[in-house]
């Protein structure tokens, strides 16, 4: 059972604000129901807002969590007049500490995605997704010349959604190859990345872990063996190191630490924003 509800309002997609919230809330041992409201651009929408928290008050007998990231001051009005929750105004707290302190008034922007269809960048960030899905699991040796990053490791290993990740939010074209026993018999990576050694980034998993994961999808099978794991991630890890490939270990990291430490490895510039 939840213990508290918590909105998270925004005239744009609310990804900030949920993003930005679920950073504080992770501070807390507490399980919270959490609501995005997101697209609140008109005042009709805002009290229809402030109906909703109202209700969810009146209902647990405990004031709801409402972080916001609303850049039109009549819409913020209205929540700001009307809500009975705890408001947490994001925009409020830092946006105009900051234009005291620049010298400068916001552009009050609604989110950074209201005119990204336009931008170079987000085309580009499409196009990284598709070469990403056209280069998942090997299916594809073309054009890996652009690639930014070839990841490689055993089956169940990661390397797909951090694939994907890196190209949806960083806009990086990431190929994919799973390591198989063909690959341990040569001990040689597999010849179509071999020209593009300098992308290549690992991951491996701790052998108990990834069995239970191959459990998941093929139970009770030679593939998810434990001392297949075993053997895989071992052959997987010496040819790796036999390689100079950079890796690590993806057993207790998020695809985000993930993400972020190939960024730091091959593309530092890219954590830039």
């Amino acid at each position: 059972m939840h213990t508290r509800t918590v909105f998270f309002i925004s005239d744009g997609t609310g990804i900030t604000a949920e993003t930005f919230g679920n950073a504080i809330l992770a501070q807390f041992e507490f399980k919270p129901r959490h609501v995005r409201l997101p697209f609140v651009d008109t005042v009709d929408k805002a009290h229809q807002v402030v109906r909703q928290v109202n209700h969810t008050a009146e209902l647990e007998g405990i004031k709801p969590l409402v972080f916001t990231t609303l850049v039109n001051t009549e819409i913020l009005g209205v929540i700001e007049g009307g809500c009975r929750g705890m408001l947490l105004d994001m925009f409020g707290t830092f946006v105009r500490p900051l234009e005291i302190e620049l010298g400068l008034k916001s552009n009050h922007r609604i989110g950074r995605f209201s005119d990204v269809s336009k931008s170079k960048a987000y085309h580009d960030r499409i196009e990284a997704i598709n070469f990403s899905l056209a280069h998942d699991d090997g299916q594809s040796n073309t054009d890996l010349a652009q690639a930014d990053v070839i990841l490689v490791g055993v089956s169940r290993s990661g390397k797909t959604p951090t694939s994907l990740y890196l190209a949806m939010q960083y806009g990086l074209k990431a190929a994919n190859y799973p390591l198989i026993p063909d690959d341990f018999e040569r001990q040689q990576l597999p010849g179509a990345l071999v020209p593009h050694r300098k992308k290549i980034f690992g991951l491996t998993i701790q052998p108990d872990r990834l069995s239970e994961i191959r459990n998941e999808r093929r139970p009770n099978s030679r593939y998810a063996s434990i001392q297949n794991c075993r053997m895989e991630v071992a052959e997987a890890e010496a040819m790796m190191r036999r390689a100079g490939i950079r890796w690590l270990s993806t057993t207790t990291k998020s695809i985000e630490e993930i993400a972020t430490t190939i960024l730091q490895e091959i593309r530092p510039e890219r954590l830039e924003y």
